[in-house]
């Protein structure tokens, strides 16, 4: 499947962590092998989320994406990256 990012979510990336830059990556290169990897935990949202997907970068990251066809082509389009809370709206007590 190719692989196509969002200029937010590469800005995103550039100012994470090095440790969150390197599973990112490790990460997409086995999504690219294998999207269904159970390592991703990839899986459908709902909610505000409906129609998109989320694949595990580390224990808390994760990056979001949809599906899209680019060039007759299925894609996976990533959207969002960030922490569960980041991206769930869930804050600590």
């Amino acid at each position: 499947m190719n692989v196509v990012y969002d200029p937010a979510l590469l800005e995103k990336l550039k100012r994470a962590n090095v440790r969150i830059k390197k599973r990112f990556w490790e990460k997409i290169l086995l999504f690219s092998k294998n999207p269904n990897d159970l390592q991703l935990d990839n899986h459908e949202l709902h909610d505000e989320y409906s129609g998109l997907r989320s694949i595990d970068i580390t224990g808390d990251y994760r990056a979001i994406y949809k599906e899209t066809q680019i060039a007759g082509e299925t894609a996976a389009y990533f959207i969002f990256l960030g922490t569960h809370d980041e991206l769930y709206g869930k804050s600590p007590d």
